[in-house]
């Protein structure tokens, strides 16, 4: 069975795509792009008005992406989320390199790395707290984390991949067991 694509629903302003996709034609490696695309995003940070009254109330089926931008060369795509209390993804790492940014209530993550001494497992390296206005850039290798809201109230993220997702289906490359230290 095919997978669902995810369809481009618009609603990303032309200011914010405009100058993501200069940030992304300079050049250099994923973590200097991603590093370009994030302080557009901490100069340029939309509202959660991006989405719409109904979009903003989440889903507690899980949390919902919406994508509003896909560049049309592949080389970035924009989507909003949604989180409820509670809601979370599984311990991830993707594709290319992403920029995160909390546009309403707090994100909590984690990010994670391969265990020492040959294991196969994962560490915690790193638990933080992302208000919003808290804007993240990362890149492979060094990207496995894991999202969540556990506060009280809905959160909404704003999320530039460096890749298509409604050509690829996600950002997400691979999914760890949940047997991670």
């Amino acid at each position: 069975m095919a997978q669902d694509l995810p369809k481009v629903l618009g609603g990303c302003p032309e200011f914010l795509t405009a100058s993501i996709r200069r940030a992304v034609r300079a050049g250099g490696d994923w973590q200097e792009t991603a590093d370009r695309v994030a302080e557009v995003l901490r100069s340029r940070l939309p509202s959660p008005t991006v989405l719409t009254e109904e979009q903003l109330r989440g889903d507690p089926a899980g949390y919902q992406t919406h994508l509003l931008h896909a560049e049309p060369d592949g080389s970035f795509s924009v989507a909003v989320m949604v989180w409820l209390p509670g809601q979370q993804t599984p311990v991830h790492d993707h594709l290319s390199w992403c920029v995160t940014a909390v546009l309403h209530g707090t994100e909590h993550e984690e990010i994670f790395a391969p265990a020492g001494g040959g294991g196969a497992g994962l560490v915690v390296v790193a638990r933080n707290e992302n208000p919003a206005g808290t804007v993240s850039a990362f890149a492979p290798p060094g990207d496995i984390h894991r999202v969540s809201n556990a506060g009280a109230g809905v959160a909404v993220s704003m999320h530039v991949y460096g890749t298509d997702i409604s050509r690829v289906g996600s950002s997400v490359r691979r999914e760890y067991a949940a047997g991670v230290g």
